[in-house]
């Protein structure tokens, strides 16, 4: 198994300034934002952050706060691209601003795993609200995007009319992804790549507890079935617990011991303009063929 870093690079309508003393200085098209960042254990490269706003944690461990507004930012979002696809940004109560910048180079890592394959169907498990979907909708693939929030969902179909990907051939469900997935394998699908972005903890749009230590691994085994030796990759990412990509990737490799492809695990990380230097923020582990 490999062991690799995926590095995003700024955009034109993203970029980390500066991080340091467990915050992180975000550039998110003209606004420009303050957020905890536990792995930021340096010093920042200036102690000057203008900012629109901060999000201040609270004082419990459920990732609680709230956002302190220095200047004005509009509460319904702002328009923001990457490549062909708009999507709107904006503060959320989770501190997050509606999409996850630093899955930008998994993003392209899809595309360039699609890039010879005749119309392939993938499947986004966690979907949120679709920038993911959308970045593979706009290369051709048709897509299943599936969340068990329907503010999610409407928000990534409100995203693929901003794309002028409204058409595409994408089902957009509010399902529980576990399930859905199960319900799959029963009907006997099969998928040309799959994408999942699983939260810590959550619940299905009719109360399904969701809990990833505990249900990961069955989530895994449905995957795989879903997959086949002309399927092209399965990516998923994990964010805010304690788990190793080393674990990970090994529980990946066994799932995928009768596949033939390449079995890879490590680090996401975004750089940082002020100094170059690598901000981590999530584990990953890939199959591909």
């Amino acid at each position: 198994m490999q062991l690799t870093t995926l590095i995003g690079e700024p955009w034109r309508d993203y970029a980390l300034l500066d991080s340091g003393h467990g915050r992180k200085l975000e550039r998110y098209g003209r606004h420009r934002f303050v957020r905890p960042e536990g792995q930021a254990l340096w010093s920042p490269a200036s102690d000057d952050w203008q900012a629109d706003a901060e999000f201040v944690p609270g004082s419990d461990e459920e990732g609680g706060g709230q956002w302190k507004f220095a200047r004005s930012v509009p509460r319904d979002g702002w328009e923001l691209g990457w490549q062909d696809v708009r999507f709107i940004a904006q503060t959320t109560p989770f501190r997050h601003l509606g999409f996850f910048p630093d899955m930008a180079p998994v993003w392209a890592w899809m595309q360039g795993q699609l890039s010879d394959a005749t119309a392939p169907e993938c499947l986004n498990l966690f979907g949120y609200t679709g920038v993911g979907t959308l970045a593979l909708a706009s290369h051709g693939a048709r897509m299943v995007h599936v969340d068990a929030s329907k503010k999610s969902v409407e928000g990534a179909r409100a995203n693929a009319r901003l794309s002028g990907l409204a058409e595409a051939p994408v089902r957009w469900l509010v399902e529980d992804a576990a399930k859905f997935a199960g319900r799959e394998v029963r009907r006997g699908r099969r998928y040309d790549g799959i994408l999942l972005d699983p939260p810590k903890y959550g619940r299905g749009p009719t109360g399904e507890v969701w809990r990833l230590e505990e249900h990961l691994p069955a989530l895994i085994a449905d995957c795989r079935r879903l997959l086949d030796a002309e399927s092209r990759f399965l990516f998923l990412t994990v964010y805010a617990v304690r788990m190793s990509a080393l674990a990970i990737g090994e529980m990946l490799r066994q799932a995928f011991a009768d596949l033939p492809g390449t079995v890879e695990a490590g680090e996401l990380a975004v750089r940082e303009e002020a100094r170059g230097l690598a901000l981590p923020t999530a584990i990953f582990a890939r199959w591909s063929r």
